[in-house]
């Protein structure tokens, strides 16, 4: 499979570097042979170069959208490479049109040919074709978490052949599955016929994995480890090995390297383009709040951010001057007595605004969970299960719990999920999305303040 994925590839290059230059130059000859040699260096680049991103690894287990993304991300590095190439030979009588559809092309081509072969393959892996067949050996909660993980997805390419228990079977559930499930005492003898052993125990139990992977040292099948973290909150979780040390990552800020460059690429880009643009009603703003009420234009609140950060988040005001001075409740803040022009801007989240200045400065993201008070933030680390781990990015203006309905007066145990659920999945693409959906969900809620 990973031939054939070469050789799509490969041919992808080729064939849309043949119709870009059909396409851009209809009839007419230009420098055909210059182009074949272009044709040429490029798919020698793109050969090495694939590999490097883990393309031509086997699929199963992978899902669609990641392999995509690495698809993309290839594709983008290769078309970097060429340009490389050319500016270091001085090579610069070559189309710049011509080289932008031959790379749009060429991704176009490789994506449309995975997702031809990717439904194709998941189809024959359900109706049990191309399977590998898996040997669970570990205790009884632990292999009935992965055996029905397995069944429910027989796409991923993997189905349980046996199940070896250290402890008293696996329950009722699995009465059905009596041929397949046995027993398993320490010391003895571990036959496998499977093409994969995976050896699922808790990390309490990490001798008793050792005893079993020593028994298995005369096996020839894949052996892999499955720790039983289900009882851990786990965030952006992988493996890393740093200083030749193994490590599982458990709970990790997504935010590092490229990444976090590109998350703060597109905060800086489109936060200066909105304040730009915004810049008329931001001053219709101001002079509402000035003529509204006595006092300063902006309020200043402490909030904490990335890494625990606490930082000066701006709005404008919406309250009368020193209405904070009896004291700051969770949840009050509907009942403090704001300018009717603050009510207004509350209503339409129109007070906000000014964060994109937090943006510009570093303290704030324009997507992220929403930024509490220090006061609040010390009392919610002790009492909600998680809570901190929101702070693993920047806080943001808008985010993936307020698009869908947790803002404001609303259960805070919900926000944190979806908040999380963020920090967990976050992709750019994500934050677009987010971006996007604010302007249809995010202005106005019955659960602002």
């Amino acid at each position: 499979m990973a031939l054939l994925s070469r050789g799509v590839d490969f041919c992808a290059v080729l064939l849309a570097g043949w119709a870009a230059y059909a396409w851009r130059f209809e009839s007419v000859v230009v420098h055909y042979e210059r182009y074949q040699w272009a044709l040429l260096v490029g798919g020698l680049i793109q050969l090495w170069m694939f590999p490097l991103f883990g393309l031509y690894r086997s699929w199963r287990g992978r899902r669609w959208l990641a392999m995509v993304a690495k698809l993309v991300a290839a594709y983008l590095a290769w078309g970097a490479a060429i340009a490389v190439v050319m500016f270091a030979f001085q090579l610069f009588d070559y189309s710049r049109i011509w080289l932008l559809g031959w790379m749009l092309l060429a991704l176009a081509l490789s994506t449309s040919a995975r997702g031809i072969a990717y439904p194709l393959i998941a189809s024959l892996r359900k109706h049990g074709r191309n399977q590998r067949k898996v040997l669970l050996i570990g205790d009884a909660l632990s292999c009935r978490n992965a055996f029905y993980a397995l069944r429910r997805d027989p796409g991923q390419g993997f189905d349980v052949a046996r199940v070896l228990v250290l402890d008293y079977g696996l329950g009722r559930r699995l009465k059905k599955y009596q041929g397949v499930v046995d027993n398993y005492e320490f010391g003895r003898r571990i036959t496998v016929e499977e093409d994969e052993v995976w050896v699922c125990l808790p990390l309490s139990r990490g001798n008793d994995a050792h005893r079993i992977i020593d028994a298995l040292d005369t096996v020839t099948a894949n052996i892999r480890l499955m720790p039983n973290l289900s009882d851990l909150r786990l965030i952006n979780h992988s493996t890393s090995v740093i200083a030749g040390q193994h490590l599982i990552d458990v709970c990790c800020s997504p935010m590092t390297g490229w990444r976090r460059m590109k998350k703060r690429i597109l905060d800086v880009v489109l936060s200066s383009l909105i304040l730009v643009a915004i810049a008329p009603l931001l001053l219709i703003l101001a002079l509402g709040v000035r003529v509204s009420s006595k006092g300063p234009i902006f309020y200043r609140q402490e909030r904490v951010s990335w890494n625990g950060r606490p930082f000066w988040m701006l709005k404008f005001r919406s309250m009368h001057v020193d209405t904070e001075q009896a004291g700051v409740d969770w949840g009050g803040a509907r009942n403090k007595a704001t300018t009717r022009f603050g009510a207004f801007l509350r209503r339409t989240s129109l007070d906000e605004l000014p964060q994109f200045i937090n943006v510009l400065r570093g303290d704030m993201s324009i997507v992220g969970p929403r930024p509490e008070r220090t006061i609040f933030v010390e009392r919610f680390k002790h009492e909600i299960p998680g809570y901190m781990q929101k702070h693993m990015v920047k806080a943001g203006i808008t985010g993936w719990a307020q698009i869908n309905g947790w803002r404001g007066d609303t259960d805070l145990n919900k926000r944190i999920e979806y908040d999380l659920w963020y920090i967990e999945n976050w992709s750019l693409w994500l934050d677009l999305r987010i971006i996007l959906l604010t302007f249809f969900r995010g202005f106005t809620n019955p659960h602002a303040y």
